[in-house]
């Protein structure tokens, strides 16, 4: 039996063991997904595990997605322009590292019908999955992305992959047409972000990365203002698509069916 795993800290609230064992079991392949909570110092065993086809394959979440980096064999053109990895095979005896972030954002913007093409975008957050977005955006043409983080200095450092980002203090909203919360804000039912949005107006987009609840206050605040809002359960499962089919060489079915078993918890 192939054995899959994700690994991250915390990993309690995450779905892909779900999702994957389903298209496993759909697809009658004798495989299992796992999830497990790792540290640091466990990353490079795991990664010797893929080595030596004991693990088949790793996902990778928080906040290990540059981390496993000086651990593998080769990069995707993606993870080498991010410097972010969510996905590892083996190919050629070679540990290699891919990004399907990427194309997990851009497909639910498509699926959310919204055309990003000169739009400006306020990211708030710059963490793991930030390098992913800002990649999906520049290929989606939009005109200018703005960046606010809490710790301003992480911030900056994103120059170093993207030198045209404009960071802006955190609390500052500058004019926009989409927002995206890329923070771990709304993990928790009782997280509150301490930005005031009342100037923001309607017709814009508030999407949050956040996918395991289905409504954050974050999109809350932007639905109740009267914008478009889109949680990350579209991200999440476009970006396990790829990893699967990059496993298993099988496109999975998308259905109503996996938005029913992911809203089932």
């Amino acid at each position: 039996m192939k054995k899959y795993l994700v690994i991250g800290n915390p990993i309690k609230h995450s779905l892909s063991p779900k999702l994957h064992n389903y298209w496993i079991k759909k697809n009658s392949l004798n495989a299992i997904y796992e999830k497990k909570e790792a540290s640091e110092n466990e990353i490079k065993n795991l990664i010797l595990q893929v080595k030596e086809k004991k693990i088949n394959g790793i996902n990778i979440t928080v906040p290990f997605k540059n981390k496993v980096i000086p651990f593998l064999d080769k990069l995707s053109p993606e993870s080498e322009r991010t410097q972010s990895v969510n996905t590892i095979y083996i190919s050629n005896n070679q540990i290699i590292g891919h990004n399907t972030d990427i194309y997990g954002f851009e497909m639910s913007v498509k699926k959310s019908k919204y055309n990003l093409a000169g739009k400006k975008i306020l990211i708030l957050g710059s963490g793991g999955v930030v390098p992913s977005i800002i990649f999906a955006l520049k290929k989606m043409k939009v005109h200018q992305i703005i960046l606010s983080n809490r710790t301003k200095s992480k911030a900056e450092n994103l120059k170093n992959l993207f030198e045209d980002l404009k960071i802006v203090e955190w609390g500052e909203i500058p004019n926009f047409d989409m927002i995206i919360n890329a923070t771990s804000l709304g993990l928790n039912e009782n997280d509150r972000f301490e930005i005031d949005f009342s100037s923001v107006g309607k017709d814009k987009f508030f999407y949050d990365v956040i996918y395991n609840s289905k409504e954050t206050n974050f999109l809350k605040i932007g639905r109740e203002m009267g914008n478009k809002i889109e949680n990350g359960e579209k991200m999440f499962i476009y970006q396990a698509y790829s990893a699967f089919n990059i496993w298993h060489g099988i496109y999975p079915n998308v259905d109503d069916e996996i938005t029913k078993l992911l809203n089932d918890d």
